[in-house]
């Protein structure tokens, strides 16, 4: 290790002190407000690292070729960071739940992001293994934080699947390296290449278990079943964490592995099919199952697997036709999940505010919401309307993009598919507005700026700006990911 490398991976450096620093804050100041606000301050010491390095242009290499930083990874840095400080920001009043462990509490989310941001720059099966656990371990912690029966059992089952999952994906690792004779990313595209292993029926299987490994990062079906479970049951802003930052970083994973190492760029029609099917049939499940949900968390939980479906559509248009564009579908999905994170960070950042109120998460208690706190109910409603597709709101314009990258590349019947499950999802998605808008409270409560959570609304009104702000003007999400995605083609 020498400077270089020590430069090259100071982001997640700089997020991993900071979270041993809120340790020892914790320790010695007894007014645990200030833990929020140090993480929060600390988070730009990273976000420092990140700017510098993306200032310093161009694709380096550290840790024996093991780690690169480009921009693809810079993307997935900045969004995490952003992800993870509207997530800290939601959490200031809720925290307080934890009462004397909000300290670890911050401290777990920060080396989970940690985690998240190596995951984007690994290019290598052991350290993207070590970077997964590294992922999933606090998220475990943090699912089981609150110490309810709901929470311990969201904690276990979170840990056995994702402890199950791994051991799938390690298989298909092992089969991956014992018939390309290396670990590293790029040395595997190559092997596979040179010695005609792409028809391997076992280089196939162990390809089948690491996307299995995979789908279950990203709450894909067959692989979404610990999803319900775990949000309702984890605290409300690790659900939000879980459904932003951790899918972040799962499809920043799967396009540096598929891309580099698999051929996703080959025009290999089989690819395409594989992808458009898993693509379709979570869409078509998650939004089926959602409409039968009472408890926001849970219908929110089925939306993250639908959502999981539209943004499979941008890895199966792979293969362009004559006259379209290569990188639309990689460039989609990265965009789709840069308007994604503001749109769920808004809708749980409500979700955080109402509980802190009602200390309920059924859909039912947003009953009458626009009548008492009318700023939150319209970040809700436009957070509800961008997850369904409408306009102007930034999920518009994401599916817009995402299924024109399918009609280019001869999928057709996909992006009707991602147009019907839209249409279906705006059932459950406006059953929420009109629960706000147009049924009676529950009961009165009295207005008090402390009751709803100053952090929550501020985390709301944040990613309502972005949502909407971004789905007029576009344009620079959109430059950045073309940027991110060239980098990874090369």
């Amino acid at each position: 290790m020498n400077l270089q490398d020590i430069y090259l991976i100071s982001p997640e450096l700089g997020i991993g002190v900071v979270a041993a620093l809120v340790i020892i804050v914790d320790l010695l100041v007894s007014n645990k407000k200030v833990l929020p606000i140090v993480t929060l301050v600390g988070l730009l010491i990273p976000l420092f690292f990140v700017i510098q390095i993306d200032i310093d242009a161009g694709s380096k290499t550290g840790f024996s070729g093991t780690f690169q930083v480009d921009d693809f990874a810079i993307f997935f840095k900045y969004l995490i960071l952003g992800s993870t400080a509207v997530v800290v920001l939601s959490s200031t009043e809720y925290a307080k739940k934890f009462e004397g462990h909000q300290g670890e509490y911050y401290a777990l989310i920060l080396f989970s992001a940690t985690g998240m941001m190596l995951l984007a720059s690994a290019m290598e099966l052991i350290t993207l293994y070590v970077a997964l656990e590294l992922t999933a371990l606090p998220s475990a912690a943090l699912a089981a934080f609150i110490r309810e029966r709901k929470s311990a059992e969201s904690g276990i089952k979170f840990l056995v699947l994702s402890a199950v999952s791994s051991a799938v994906l390690l298989y298909g690792m092992v089969l991956v390296y014992g018939l390309t004779g290396s670990t590293h990313l790029s040395e595997i595209g190559s092997s596979i290449t040179a010695y005609g292993l792409e028809t391997s029926p076992a280089l196939l299987f162990g390809i089948v278990l690491i996307t299995a490994g995979f789908g279950f990062k990203i709450s894909a079906v067959p692989f979404q079943m610990w999803a319900p479970d775990v949000y309702e049951g984890a605290p409300t802003p690790v659900t939000g964490f879980l459904s932003v930052a951790s899918k972040a970083a799962g499809f920043a994973v799967i396009l540096r592995v598929f891309y580099t190492s698999f051929g996703l760029d080959d025009a290999n029609i089989d690819w395409a099919n594989m992808i458009a099917v898993l693509s379709a049939v979570s869409m078509s499940v998650g939004n089926l199952i959602a409409i039968r949900q009472n408890n926001i968390k849970r219908m929110l939980a089925y939306s993250t697997v639908a959502q999981a479906g539209y943004l499979m559509v941008g890895l199966a248009a792979i293969t362009a036709l004559p006259g379209g564009d290569d990188n639309a579908g990689p460039i989609g999905v990265l965009f789709y999940l840069a308007g994604y994170a503001m749109t769920n960070l808004a809708a749980f950042s409500v979700v955080i505010a109402v509980s802190n109120i009602k200390n309920n998460d059924s859909i039912e208690s947003f009953s009458g919401l626009a009548k008492g706190y009318p700023l939150i109910a319209v970040a809700m409603t436009l957070a509800m309307i961008s997850l369904i597709g409408i306009p102007p709101t930034v999920g518009f314009m994401a599916k817009i993009y995402l299924f024109s990258a399918a009609m280019d590349t001869g999928l057709e019947w996909l992006a009707i598919v991602g147009v019907i499950n839209s249409v279906i999802s705006a059932y459950y998605y406006l059953r929420v507005v009109k629960v706000m808008f147009l049924s009676d409270p529950e009961y009165k409560m009295e207005k008090s700026k402390t009751s709803y959570g100053v952090g929550a609304v501020s985390a709301a009104v944040i990613a309502m700006v972005g949502t909407f702000v971004f789905g007029i003007y576009p344009a620079p999400i959109l430059r950045i990911a073309h940027t991110a995605v060239e980098s990874l083609i090369g």
